[in-house]
């Protein structure tokens, strides 16, 4: 007699995206955070630190909860893949918080290189946790971060609509949490400079949060002194929403039916289902 697999409730699947969010979190908090207090590293070491960390969270949650670790793909999914409303707010919750345990643990873990690096915790190491326009540095405002977020965001989601797109030709051998994290990747190298592409509004303010509780003071502002922690939440959300519906508007409706998914690959979009 075959044995019936077992189906995760919403417990588990918050479980996963908590957890997968997390490791994305350690890595790309992580990286960030040696780079910048120990020196060690450059800006191709966080892009790399950054695709990676989103790589191994899908692995983590993609079989749970389709692992989607950022509030900008969970109501990009709720809009065109059939992913549940009812499921929303609380898998935002779960990435947020796993967000900001991550941070905090790696706030910990570099407490000394921070505090030699930026003994006042201030602008200069703020970046660690949370983005900032112009990367703090470069002469953008909180409307050029709030464009750059828009677009990067909608990038982000046209890409992973086609290669979670069963009708597509989507990576095969359960490649694609690879895949998924070079787009980040590729993000990250070609659209990092003007706002430090969060392009996840859990991936900013859960570090923000814990930045803030954990001494740095102006983590909520940028390095002008305006209230800039909205854009990497707000324009995440409509970049997403823009990327999918123009994947749906200029690819996905001339495709044909969904084929079967090979044996090894993550669940595809279904109906009120979970997808990468």
């Amino acid at each position: 007699m075959a044995r019936r697999l077992k189906v995760p409730g919403l417990v588990g699947e918050l479980a996963a995206e908590f957890t997968g969010t997390m490791i994305l979190i350690l890595f790309g908090v992580g990286v960030v955070a040696q780079v910048v207090a120990a020196k060690l590293g450059n800006h191709d070491s966080i892009a790399w630190g950054w695709g990676l960390g989103v790589t191994f969270g899908v692995y983590v949650a993609g079989r749970i909860s389709g692992a989607h670790l950022n509030p900008a793909v969970t109501v990009a999914f709720a809009l065109f893949r059939g992913f549940a409303w009812g499921k929303v707010a609380p898998y935002v919750v779960a990435q947020v918080v796993g967000a900001f345990v991550a941070a905090l643990i790696v706030r910990w873990d570099y407490t000394e290189a921070l505090h030699a690096a930026d003994p006042g915790l201030t602008i200069k190491t703020q970046g660690v946790f949370s983005t900032l326009p112009g990367n703090g540095t470069l002469p953008v405002t909180a409307w050029g971060g709030f464009r750059d977020q828009v677009i990067g965001t909608a990038i982000l989601l046209f890409l992973i609509m086609a290669v979670t797109d069963a009708a597509n030709t989507p990576p095969g051998a359960n490649l694609a949490p690879l895949v998924i994290g070079l787009i980040v990747v590729a993000i990250g190298m070609a659209w990092g400079a003007d706002a430090g592409y969060a392009i996840n509004p859990a991936r900013d303010f859960g570090p923000r949060l814990a930045s803030f509780l954990t001494g740095y003071r102006g983590a909520f502002r940028d390095q002008t002194g305006y209230p800039y922690f909205w854009v990497p939440i707000v324009a995440p959300l409509i970049g997403g929403t823009v990327g999918a519906a123009l994947y749906k508007v200029f690819v996905g409706r001339f495709l044909p039916a969904a084929v079967p998914p090979e044996p090894g690959e993550l669940p595809q979009p279904q109906p009120d289902d979970t997808v990468v």
